[in-house]
Formats: C-alpha cells, sequence, structure tokens
C-alpha cells in the first residue's frame, strides 16, 4: 500500500502546519513547547514565523548546514510548501529569520537541551556497560568562530607560540555515552578556558550507575571525589607529573594507592582518596606508544569485580567520545568552516543546537539498532543523516495516520547503513597541513581600509 497525500484546509496559518516530524520522536513538540513556555520566550500574537518555527529553523541549521540561513528555510518548508493549498507561499527571508533567531536566545535551546538529552542505552545494547555499569566519557574540542569583534571580546582567541589563532574560538566540554555517541551533557566556554573547568562543570550529570573516563589531561582531585560524591565510578589515564602513595600491591598486578590534592593546606589535613593504579606497556610495535609504560587508575578496588586487562582495554572504549566529536565536526558541522553565527548569543544558540540535533541523530540511530538488532556502533552516522535530511520532507507531506509506516521505513533506511567491523588500525599524531608561505595575520591587519575609489579610477599607465 502507498502513501497519502496530507490535506489542508484552505484557510490554514503555514506556522502551526510547520512540524519536524521526522525527528518528533526524539524531539516532541510538546518539549520545544515547554522549554519556550519555562524560559518565557512564547508569544501572545501569532506570527508567521512564530518561536516554535524558530526552534525548527535552529535546529534545521545543524542539519543543513552547507545552506544558507533561507535556505535552510526552504529544505525545512520543501514538503509543506507541495502540499500547501497555496503553491505560491512566500518563506520569510533572511533578515526575519535572523531577527527571530536573536529574539528566541540561547535559554530556550538551553532548557530543550536538559530536557531532552538523555542515556539511551539499555543493558541490551552491545559495547554500553561494564561490570555492571554504564559507560561513559568526557572529552573537549575547540571550535572556530566568525571573526567578529563581537565573538573575539567574549571568546577571545587562544594563545600559542606563534601568535593567537587565526578565529576566536570556543570550547565545548561533553559527557557522552560510550555505547549510542549520546550527549547528556554539554558546555561551553571561551576557548583559553581549562578543560578541566568544563569538565568538573558537568560532573553534575553523573548518576550512580555510571563509569566516566576521561584522559590525562582531565585528571584532578576534586572530579574523582564529586564522581565518588555522585555515587559513580572513574577510570582514566594518569599525568607522568602524578606519583600516587602506593600502599598494598593485588593479585591481579595493581596497586591500591592514595592520591591527593594539590592544595597543601588539604594534604596537611588529610584529605586523600582510595585508587587502584594498573601500569603496563604494549607489545604490538604498531601501536603507538609501544614499550613505553602506561598508568591508568581507577575507583574500583576490588580486582574480583573489575580485573587489571578488563580495565585497560575498557579504558579504550573512552576513544568514542572522540568519534563522537568527528562526526559534530567534520560530517554534521563540516570542520574546515567556522560557525555561522557572528554574535555570541548566536554562537551559544547555535552550539546547543548542534548538540541537540546530534543527539536526534543518535536517538533514530539506537532505534533503528534495537529494531534490526544491530550494534550502534556498526550504523554509519553520515548514512543515517543523509536519511534524515530527505525523510523531512516526507512526512510533512504524508498523512499523519501513515507517520508510523513512514517511521518504521525510516528506521529501516537508517539500519541499511552499515559499516564493516572496526579494522585493528592506528595513526601518529600528525597533521597534513604545512605553513602557510604567507605572513601571520597581526592586528593591524583587521579592519583593513576600505579603496576610496573603483579600481577602474585607481588604475594609471606608466
Amino acid at each position: 500500500m502507498g502513501y497519502n497525500l496530507r490535506q489542508f484546509e484552505a484557510e490554514g496559518k503555514f506556522s502551526r502546519a510547520l512540524t519536524l516530524d521526522a525527528l518528533d520522536r526524539a524531539i516532541p513538540l510538546d518539549a520545544i513547547k515547554t522549554a519556550l513556555q519555562a524560559e518565557r520566550a512564547g508569544e501572545q500574537r501569532e506570527r508567521k514565523l512564530n518561536m516554535v518555527v524558530t526552534v525548527f529553523v535552529v535546529l534545521a541549521m545543524n542539519l543543513y548546514t552547507h545552506l544558507s540561513l533561507r535556505h535552510v528555510m526552504r529544505k525545512l518548508a520543501q514538503g509543506l510548501r507541495f502540499v500547501w493549498p497555496k503553491p505560491t507561499y512566500a518563506l520569510p527571508k533572511a533578515s526575519a529569520l535572523t531577527y527571530r533567531r536573536y529574539q528566541l536566545g540561547v535559554r530556550p535551546l538551553a532548557a530543550l537541551f536538559h530536557q531532552v538529552c538523555r542515556p539511551l542505552a539499555t543493558p541490551a545494547t552491545p559495547g554500553a556497560f561494564l561490570f555492571g555499569l554504564r559507560l561513559m566519557a568526557i572529552d573537549s574540542t575547540v571550535e572556530d568562530l566568525p571573526d567578529t569583534p563581537e565573538n573575539v571580546a567574549v571568546f577571545g582567541r587562544y594563545p600559542s607560540a606563534r601568535g593567537p589563532s587565526a578565529f576566536p574560538q570556543v570550547r565545548a566540554v561533553y559527557l557522552a555515552e560510550c555505547g549510542t555517541h549520546a550527549i547528556i551533557d554539554a558546555g561551553f566556554w571561551p576557548g583559553h578556558t581549562s578543560e578541566r573547568v568544563g569538565g568538573f562543570r558537568i560532573l553534575r550529570s553523573v548518576t550512580p550507575e555510571m563509569l566516566v573516563m576521561w584522559d590525562r589531561g582531565f585528571h584532578d582531585y576534586d572530579m574523582f571525589a564529586a564522581v565518588l560524591q555522585r555515587g559513580g565510578q572513574v577510570l582514566s589515564r594518569l599525568p607522568a607529573h602524578v606519583k600516587p602513595k602506593r600502599v598494598v600491591p593485588l593479585p591481579d598486578g595493581s596497586t591500591l594507592a592514595y592520591i591527593y590534592p594539590s592544595d597543601p593546606v588539604r594534604r596537611k589535613r588529610g584529605d586523600h582518596l582510595v585508587v587502584r593504579v594498573v601500569d603496563y606497556t604494549l607489545t604490538d610495535p604498531a601501536l603507538p606508544g609501544s614499550g613505553e609504560p602506561h598508568r591508568i587508575i581507577t575507583t574500583l578496588l576490588a580486582p574480583a569485580v573489575a580485573p587489571a586487562l578488563e580495565l585497560v582495554c575498557a579504558y579504550h572504549e573512552r576513544w568514542e567520545i572522540e568519534i563522537l566529536i568527528d562526526e559534530t565536526d567534520t560530517h554534521q558541522r563540516l570542520a574546515g568552516r567556522p560557525l555561522r553565527s557572528r554574535k555570541p548569543l548566536g554562537v551559544m544558540q547555535e552550539l546547543f543546537a548542534l548538540v541537540i540535533t546530534h543527539y536526534a541523530l543518535r536517538f533514530l540511530m539506537h532505534e533503528a539498532a534495537v529494531q534490526s538488532g544491530r550494534d550502534p556502533d556498526r550504523l554509519s552516522f553520515v548514512h543515517a543523516l543523509r536519511v534524515v535530511q530527505e525523510a523531512i520532507p516526507e512526512f510533512q507531506m504524508i498523512a499523519p495516520d501513515q507517520w508510523p509506516q513512514l517511521y518504521c521505513r525510516l528506521l529501516h533506511d537508517i539500519a541499511d547503513g552499515l559499516l564493516p567491523k572496526r579494522r585493528h588500525r592506528s595513526h601518529p599524531r600528525v597533521v597534513r597541513r604545512k605553513m602557510s608561505k604567507f605572513h601571520l595575520k597581526r592586528p593591524e591587519h583587521y579592519g583593513w581600509p576600505r579603496p576610496t575609489r573603483p579600481f577602474c579610477e585607481a588604475v594609471a599607465f606608466i
């Protein structure tokens, strides 16, 4: 049986009919309205571009990141315009979209993120749990922003030995579920902010059934204490300069040890935590760090519950968050170009919309994996993104009573993007870019004077 086209009354309002039904299971319309109401971002008089539609546009900006804002609106309304009684209905212009974006602000998107982004995995999800704990990871990335005075004033340029960064930058810190790549908490700060500052802040979302992993750049006594206080557990690498006080060797080769806060007053007071240290090396010459000593540290103290070898192998699941960052940067946001927002308010709004839409895609991928009996890690994120982009107008054109049927087809199409099993591989930590032959951009090059006359009038023959 085929699909029936959706029918509308001639006097209906286009703004009420425009929906994002392909993502409604992940981002319910009621959740959007609740977030708008909670942040008092509603409106007394419904306009051609109401606040709900404005939220849809901001979310769609991160599904069609290669398009201008006006063409994002065209893509978002493509299916509805096909079946609308007035085929020449005029969409809002770019100026109206920009105005309403900034009128909407950041708080409704932040509220929506905290409302809808929750862990997805169940104990049946492959690779999502270990030792009865949900595998979570924390990591950060830095995003380039448009080079405007407003963005520079708020976010700054990242300092380095070769001078400040070419663009103002924002630091994003994520807490994500390893088994599904779902981002469940995020924070955004100026680019020069330490990732540990952000990491400590997002520990607010840690729950007792979580095993939280981070790399050695996040090592901090207070982060360990904060996770334990919330009932969670930690598994991380140790920086070379940290020397735990070893206390008791254990049968599996690990060691019970004490770690202390960096504050001398607290150390003198006797503040400490009992942890377990595992020392190991790698014997395969093709692996980075082969033959070098490595140390991981955990709050799981019983070898019978968490054997040393399983801990070492489990720590490498932390790399799932690196793949997640590649999804948002390289494939969803199209890294190599800055974000599109020229003002700090728009930057924050765009970043929250980015993580919400990433979560929605991963929500659909998880449901597709459950329906097909596959591991979510085996489904292609790029394929899912393309399928969802194509499905948005289809849901708008099809009669609502056939949406369940169309949703099952959507999940089936996403599950068709099956990746091959992961290969055993490693890569050196190098970059492809070479030094530019051009001089570095300096403060005197900003605000370069404009020509005083047309080019043709400036030509003089010699």
